[in-house]
């Protein structure tokens, strides 16, 4: 029996030739992330491990995203730690505030990970970098302890779920409908430690952009990781970005799936995910009218240069409704700059939105848009869990860009195809 393109890398990774699912295997790793979250403890099992240095200088990222700009002392205190554990080790990629981005569009800005890549991450949304044909997937600051002192991690190697995209998207649907679009297929639970690997002639019609997206969100539905398939545009951005060069693992013909999913694109509609879980989608044709208060533009899954531009192309001779908060999150220092070359930044201000410096912040509820009892937000983030981006009693609606922008100009959950065939 043949191989997925998961069970190919890891076998690469630990001088095997052939692995099958179930297998428990001890590979080498390309790359190990940590947060100011979850690095602070990692570092704290690290010391206890009496390691004289870590294994790679190169090979480890450390960027403070989550509570950046430090919101109070116990989070400036992390934040210290981390530092200060970077510049004791001599870590390469450390990102200190005005370099750093959020994590998972930072580090393939940064080219730090390529296809055939093993990347873990102390941060769940880690499975981000199947969108380039690598293998990564989140874990926990024990495991990225000992990922940095010795350079390897322990798997159980997954089953697969190989999902064909065919067709093309049509205007106003996007990556973070396909992935709404799955998830409510499948549940959240429904890609339980396996993998979930995209293939099929509708990759040519997906951007970058849409492919980290959707597999940012492979976590969602349960998944051990997400990963696409290598095509030019992935070499593309691979060679655009890094120095390093791509190493291309594909699925044999004969590869054992547990289940094969197909979805034609070109029916996708614009996708939201009701409170309180990323599987409780909905489509415009079964939403009610729903009053909203904030709106937020940005994360892991939704902040880089394609989501601020079809943002301000909604936005552009609009006003952010008066009842609607609307919080606009460039993912990068270099996004930022460059919506701030494209005007971008001032049509998000002339409407009525806030510009925030790169943060997780409001999407695990740190700060910088937290929700209060019973407000509602449309939120192109990853997770609506109760109380997720503040008051228990709140509510997040998952959705686009598109849908945000759109919502937040209405002052209530809006389709971007019912506004623009009302102008």
């Amino acid at each position: 029996m043949g191989m997925t393109m998961t069970q190919k890398i890891l076998a690469a990774h630990c001088q095997k030739t052939h692995l099958t699912a179930g297998e428990f295997v001890h590979v080498d790793l390309d790359m190990v992330l940590g947060n100011d979250i979850t690095a602070p403890v990692a570092i704290d099992s690290y010391d206890q491990m009496e390691v004289k240095r870590v294994f790679d200088t190169n090979k480890i990222a450390l960027v403070p995203d989550h509570f950046t700009p430090n919101k109070d002392i116990e989070t400036a205190n992390l934040a210290k730690k981390m530092r200060q554990f970077a510049k004791d080790n001599q870590i390469a990629n450390y990102f200190e505030i005005g370099q750093m981005g959020i994590e998972h569009a930072l580090l393939p800005e940064k080219g730090l990970v390529v296809s055939g890549d093993v990347v873990i991450g102390a941060d769940s949304h880690t499975c981000t970098y199947g969108a380039l044909g690598a293998f990564s997937t989140g874990i926990g600051s024990t495991d990225m302890a000992v990922g940095m002192a010795t350079g390897k991690c322990w798997f159980k190697v997954p089953t697969a779920i190989k999902v064909v995209l065919t067709g093309e998207l049509q205007d106003w649907s996007s990556g973070k409908d396909v992935i709404l679009h799955l998830i409510g297929l499948i549940g959240v639970d429904g890609a339980r430690y396996q993998s979930l690997e995209f293939t099929g002639e509708g990759l040519s019609s997906l951007t970058m952009d849409d492919r980290f997206t959707i597999a940012n969100m492979a976590i969602e539905a349960g998944a051990k990781n997400g990963i696409f398939e290598v095509d030019e545009r992935t070499i593309a951005y691979i060679e655009a970005h890094s120095e390093r060069a791509a190493k291309v693992y594909r699925a044999d013909s004969d590869a054992e799936y547990a289940q094969v999913i197909e979805i034609n694109l070109s029916e996708i509609e614009p996708t939201v995910a009701f409170p309180h879980l990323p599987e409780n989608t909905k489509t415009f044709n079964e939403i009610p009218e729903i009053n909203i208060d904030q709106v937020i533009v940005g994360s892991c899954t939704n902040g880089r240069f394609d989501d601020l531009k079809v943002t301000a192309e909604i936005l552009k001779g609009h006003k952010v409704h008066p009842n609607v908060r609307m919080i606009i999150i460039p993912a990068t220092q270099k996004i930022y700059l460059d919506a701030v070359k494209a005007g971008y930044v001032e049509i998000f201000i002339n409407a009525g939105a806030v510009v925030s410096t790169p943060t997780c912040g409001p999407c695990l509820g740190g700060h910088m848009g937290i929700l209060g009892a019973n407000e509602r937000a449309v939120a192109t983030t990853n997770r609506n869990f109760v109380g997720r981006m503040g008051h228990k009693s709140s509510e997040i609606y998952l959705a686009s860009p598109a849908v945000a922008t759109v919502s937040a100009i209405e002052g209530k959950l809006s389709s971007p195809r019912l506004f623009y065939k009302g102008e």
